[in-house]
């Protein structure tokens, strides 16, 4: 029997028309993403000079140990909080839960870097805490044992606290599309929440964990206003020092690839442990979890379980940040606070529209016109939320410092006219910078926006006389408005965020919101920092708030 050309069109255009001349952004954007990267690797090939030498042998060993015991704290102690957290609001029920649910991920809109400047000041020797605790028991300085905040240890606590709600909202979202028939089998068993727990459900959501997982570690490997901080020295601290403090590029750049080095080396390690083994259930006809209701000691252990990281991450920070910026607040006029707002809004705005506007054209590209180089460049652009700040930021000032020095040589070989600096240390470095490290958040949002449409929808326009471009525009793009806005939000606040990138790339006296943090806070003026950190912090809490519509949506 003939087949029939109308049933189950196809999406794609057929390869054999040639696609437009936006369908090749994808290419360009995936070059241009690994451009900082393959600067980075050439600029590290090169013979290592007197100041590697000099870090080899003598912070070099420090730097690996801390950098290996700072991953290896945040991993257990944020896999923990976001795993045990996810499976408790997953699989229980008990007082509160829906509020617990959704406040999870407030953390999520607190930097590190201020938890960080919280807790010290908090806790510090002359800090509320302690001066409190004095007064009530009479108790000197040195007659009473307080944990060191300024540590390793206090660090790793201070990332986990904001990191852990990657992992809640991955492993959630594998609790609850998980196989019903395994989970109640093991209670059948006669196993308990815990024990299916450990033995049922947190391995068969291993590949979310480790997504979630990754990601923190990522984060925590880029960390640098932290880490600062608190005195801990890491790879992300020896690649500053070295460009800044010393004014060695080549070093930089190889510190980058030790760095970068260490990130592939845990996904690789992670990919590998998991051998042949598959995660996914064998049918999908399951019907939705039975939450357990949870009642007396139960209740209360559910509860505190779920509080206290919401407590410890965002209600204690977030509640002294809004008490000093009511008593005390940035001392400048307000007139002059006004450009560091500014600054960070502009730069926010700017790298939101790019990144957006770059990542639907890349994922449309990819969909209409499908073809391995635009897969491939997809995932190469895919690698930057996996660069370190400090590493992307090393990596765009190489060849845009290589392009002006060139261009300037010749501009006086051949008119006596000196160009100076175009592009380095200018505003198109930092947003380039900037879309370089988030374009995957922009990407992956639009994706999976995308991945919601149904074909037929394309496929109708199509027959009805529209162009791909005018069913685009007419039937798809206002579907997927919502992704598109996601993907602007998320990019937005994590631009407002950025610090180390900030601090290499940013033109001279270019300050904003996060560096105005950074360098009042470094110097213990948290009080005056506190206004800047608290509109960051309400800037935050927006992608937040599209995550909750989110979940509220999926149920």
């Amino acid at each position: 029997m003939p087949r029939n050309p109308v049933s189950n069109p196809p999406l794609a255009i057929p390869q054999r028309r040639r696609a437009p001349a936006w369908a090749w952004i994808s290419l360009l954007a995936g070059a241009a993403v690994a451009a900082p990267l393959l600067a980075v690797l050439l600029t590290a090939s090169t013979r290592p000079g007197a100041t590697v030498l000099h870090i080899a042998s003598t912070t070099l060993p420090e730097m690996l140990g801390n950098s290996a015991l700072l991953a290896l704290l945040v991993a257990l102690m944020a896999g923990s909080a976001g795993a045990i957290s996810a499976w408790i609001v997953a699989a229980c029920d008990f007082r509160g839960r829906r509020v617990l649910e959704v406040a999870l991920l407030l953390p999520m809109a607190m930097p590190a870097y201020l938890n960080g400047y919280v807790y010290t000041w908090l806790l510090d020797v002359a800090g509320p805490a302690q001066t409190a605790f004095r007064d009530l028991t009479g108790l000197r300085y040195g007659q009473y044992w307080m944990p060191e905040v300024r540590s390793l240890p206090g660090a790793a606590v201070m990332l986990a606290m904001v990191l852990y709600p990657y992992v809640y909202l991955l492993c959630r979202a594998a609790f609850l599309q998980q196989s019903v028939c395994l989970i109640e089998a093991s209670r059948t068993l006669g196993h308990g929440l815990a024990r299916t727990f450990t033995h049922v459900a947190l391995p068969l959501a291993r590949p979310a964990l480790a997504a979630g997982i990754a990601l923190a570690l990522m984060e925590t490997l880029a960390d640098f206003g932290t880490v600062q901080h608190f005195g801990v020295r890491t790879f992300t601290t020896g690649i500053y020092e070295a460009w800044f403090g010393m004014g060695d590029r080549g070093a930089a750049a190889q510190l980058s690839v030790g760095l970068l080095g260490c990130v592939f080396l845990l996904l690789g390690l992670e990919h590998l442990s998991r051998g042949g083994r598959r995660f996914h259930p064998t049918t999908t006809r399951n019907p939705p979890l039975h939450q357990v209701r949870l009642h007396g000691w139960k209740q209360v252990a559910a509860i505190l379980a779920c509080a206290m990281p919401v407590v410890l991450g965002f209600v204690v920070p977030g509640g002294a940040l809004a008490w000093l910026a009511v008593t005390t607040g940035d001392p400048l006029d307000p007139r002059r606070f006004v450009p560091f707002a500014t600054n960070s809004l502009v730069l926010s705005g700017i790298t939101a529209g790019l990144a957006v506007a770059l990542a639907a054209m890349m994922a449309w590209a990819a969909r209409m016109y499908p073809s391995a180089p635009r897969r491939v460049a997809n995932q190469v652009a895919a690698l930057g939320y996996a660069l370190p700040g400090s590493v992307i930021a090393v990596g765009t000032l190489v060849p845009f410092g290589v392009f002006d020095n060139a261009l300037d040589a010749w501009m006086r070989e051949r008119f006596g006219v000196s160009t100076g600096l175009i592009l380095s240390g200018t505003i198109v470095a930092l947003v380039f910078a900037y879309l370089v490290r988030f374009l995957a958040v922009a990407l992956g949002a639009v994706e999976s926006g995308l991945a919601r449409l149904k074909p037929s929808l394309f496929a109708a326009a199509r027959v009805l006389g529209r162009s791909p471009g005018q069913a685009v525009r007419a039937v798809e793009l206002p579907l997927a408005r919502g992704a598109l806005l996601t993907a602007a939000v998320l990019v937005f606040v994590d631009t407002m965020k950025e610090l180390p990138a900030t601090l290499i790339v940013r033109p001279f006296d270019f300050d904003t919101l996060a560096v105005r943090i950074y360098n009042l806070a470094s110097d213990e003026r948290l009080a005056e920092a506190s206004t800047a950190a608290l509109l960051i912090v309400v800037v935050g809490l927006l992608p937040v708030a599209a995550l909750t519509r989110a979940m509220r949506r999926a149920g």
